[in-house]
């Protein structure tokens, strides 16, 4: 019923979100954008345990309109095993800082290889996102939450170069 309830909610802020003028005059004027990343940089929030701080990797980010992207990748996780995933952004608030454009929303994405969650199987997973793009630099920040006992929580900080 509260999943039901919150699809319904989140369906009426897109409509409601797309609807305004100025969101289709700049999707207009946007051209693709493809980013690469080489991993993600885990600050962990359980500074105690043996957890994997560089997970390294290869990852890609395609934004296909100011909203909305999508991304891939592999990286050496936390738990020091090979994880893939593929997710979607939605970003739906815009700012410009200086030249630098910054953007936030929600990252929906299927994550594997977390051996005490599903056995390393797949899952999905929402998590908050902040992405600060310049020229050709630029950075996701997210926030991975706790799962207890399956993943650990992190501030997550990929680097990434926009290469087209």
């Amino acid at each position: 019923m509260l999943v039901r309830a919150l699809g319904s909610v989140l369906l009426i802020a897109v409509g409601a979100l797309t609807a305004l003028p100025d969101a289709n005059a700049a999707e207009r004027e946007f051209s693709p954008q493809v980013w690469i990343n080489p991993g993600i940089y885990s600050l962990h929030f359980d500074r105690n345990k043996n957890l994997r701080d560089d997970n390294v990797g290869l990852g890609a980010e395609v934004v296909l309109a100011p909203d909305h992207a999508l991304l891939a990748g592999s990286f050496v996780n936390s738990d020091w095993t090979r994880s893939r995933y593929g997710a979607y952004a939605w970003r739906p608030l815009h700012w410009q800082l200086d030249g630098t454009h910054v953007s936030a929303g929600v990252i929906v994405g299927a994550f594997d290889g977390y051996p005490r969650y599903r056995e390393g199987a797949w899952f999905v997973a929402p998590m908050p996102v902040v992405a600060i793009e310049g020229e050709r630099l630029g950075v996701n920040l997210s926030v991975i939450p706790t799962l207890q006992n399956r993943v650990n929580g992190a501030i997550a900080v990929q680097i990434k170069l926009r290469v087209w």
